[in-house]
């Protein structure tokens, strides 16, 4: 005779896990609750009708031997309290319901009111879920052991009795030498050559990532930018006494080609040569245009001198991809404004308090500039296209022929020269557009000015070194003197 199944359920959700369910189901999907051992729903009873006159009591439950609560005694002593835990429960099938004076704690706590509760069992799992005789599980899950009610924190390294451990990027290290220079990041290492830790491998801010420099007559700036790893333009700025005792002031800025070899270098070498070349020879009585002319013969040796065998391919072949860089300067006296370059830096005239129109005072070394001086562009369709920046001259050991540009002004009226490379006037490229960021009172704080032209370049993006030299004009005689 074979066994009865059990009946199918009509009920539409499990009482367990709330997994829908079918009206022939007889085990719950999901967590395999038994359905059958789910009593019929009680009849249902409202407790108010709807005209608000009562329909009668629930019928009574079964009888529950609730404990009942102690009254307080004559010492006012306030009565123990009989949680929920405390009572003994049976699941739906019947079988006990684990307790919590069985259920074992990973650590023994004391409970003054429950002296049961103080022993446990110190592996902290919880007994298995009762079945029933069938075998069948009853529906009540406990797939997690017990967690403790604290979590025990390790003491304080350094407290009684304990040794601070040592830190195991610095405590193999030796002292360095006096004079040593240590690494930014971690403190403790020294720097290579190569500009790296020697422990923590972090590469060092270089010297040149940002330099600044103000002589009151004149002030610049230079900085890396936001996308270059490192920054090839290089400045110099001084001042100096003529025959006659009037102050010149100096501003040299130097670009370096990204696409030749070592170009901070050639950058470096170019603007100390120009900036000596026009110290030397101003004092002597040399016109300003003529010194600077020479000044920019000087910057191309300079930058020749560089290129060493490796970078020439046989006795009479030129020079290949030998250190490369661009030149810009201005000299200030107290008539004349001498400006000289080879490539693409610029220099722009913005008149004080804007009485007039500013004005671009260099023509570029470009593609575009060749484009539009041969009339088969204008200016906007030249430095629109993606060829606009290539240059056409430059200081370096495989130009074909140097160039100097060299003019001379005499402004009717006081002013502010700006000396920059084009990672600055690719975000202000019209002398009105510059004329725009340049502060108003520029003469009186060049090196501000030089400061907020360079956070214009930054704010714009920086995709480019960017240094800028600003010089008021006249220049002042208190300017006098070398440097």
């Amino acid at each position: 005779m074979m066994s009865q199944m059990p009946q199918p359920t009509a009920l539409s959700r499990c009482p367990s896990c709330e997994e829908p369910l079918e009206a022939a189901d007889r085990f719950c999907g999901a967590c395999g609750y038994d359905l059958s051992t789910v009593s019929a729903p009680p009849q249902d009873h409202l407790t108010i009708a709807l005209n608000g006159a009562a329909s009668g009591l629930p019928p009574a439950a079964a009888s529950v031997d609730w404990p009942l609560a102690e009254q307080p005694g004559s010492t006012d002593t306030p009565a123990p309290v009989h949680r929920a835990a405390d009572i003994r429960g049976t699941d739906s099938g019947g079988s006990e319901l684990p307790h919590p004076e069985h259920t074992e704690r990973s650590e023994p706590a004391e409970h003054p009111e429950h002296p049961e509760h103080a022993q446990g069992d110190p592996a902290g799992i919880r007994p298995p879920a009762p079945r029933r005789p069938s075998g069948q599980p009853t529906g009540v899950r406990f797939d997690r052991p017990s967690e403790p009610d604290e979590y025990p924190l390790a003491p304080p390294a350094g407290g009684p009795g304990r040794e601070v451990p040592a830190d195991p990027r610095t405590g193999d290290l030796p002292a360095p030498p006096a004079g040593a220079k240590l690494c930014v990041a971690c403190r403790a290492g020294q720097v290579d050559t190569d500009g790296y830790c020697e422990n923590c491998g972090h590469a060092q801010p270089r010297e040149r990532d940002h330099m600044e420099q103000e002589l009151g007559a004149v002030a610049a700036v230079s900085d890396r930018g936001l996308r270059h790893h490192r920054n090839e333009d290089a400045f110099a700025v001084s001042s100096t006494a003529l025959p006659d005792g009037s102050p010149a002031v100096l501003a040299i800025v130097c670009d370096g080609v990204s696409s030749a070899t070592r170009p901070d270098e050639a950058s470096l070498a170019a603007s100390h040569a120009a900036n000596e070349a026009l110290l030397a020879a101003l004092p002597l009585g040399t016109h300003p245009q003529a010194a600077m002319h020479e000044a920019i013969v000087a910057a191309s040796e300079a930058v020749n001198a560089l290129a060493g065998p490796d970078t020439a391919q046989g006795e009479h072949a030129p020079h290949v991809n030998a250190p490369a860089c661009t030149i810009v300067g201005a000299l200030v006296t107290s008539t004349l404004l001498i400006v000289g370059w080879v490539g693409d830096s610029r220099v722009y005239w913005v008149p004080a308090g804007r009485t007039s129109l500013p004005a671009r005072l260099t023509e570029d070394d470009s593609w575009a500039a060749q484009m539009v001086a041969a009339g088969l562009m204008n200016e906007a369709e030249a430095y629109a296209d993606e060829r606009a920046h290539a240059i056409t001259g430059w200081l370096g050991a495989d130009a074909y022929e140097l160039e100097p540009h060299t003019v001379s002004f005499k402004p009717d009226r006081p002013g502010v020269v700006v000396v920059c490379t084009d990672g600055l006037w690719n975000y202000a490229e019209t002398a009105e557009e510059m004329a725009e960021i340049v502060p108003l009172d520029a003469a009186e704080r060049p090196l501000h000015t030089a400061r907020v032209l360079v956070g214009h370049a930054l704010d714009g993006g920086g995709h480019d070194n960017v240094t800028v030299a600003v010089m008021p004009f006249p220049a002042p005689s208190q300017g006098a003197g070398s440097a």
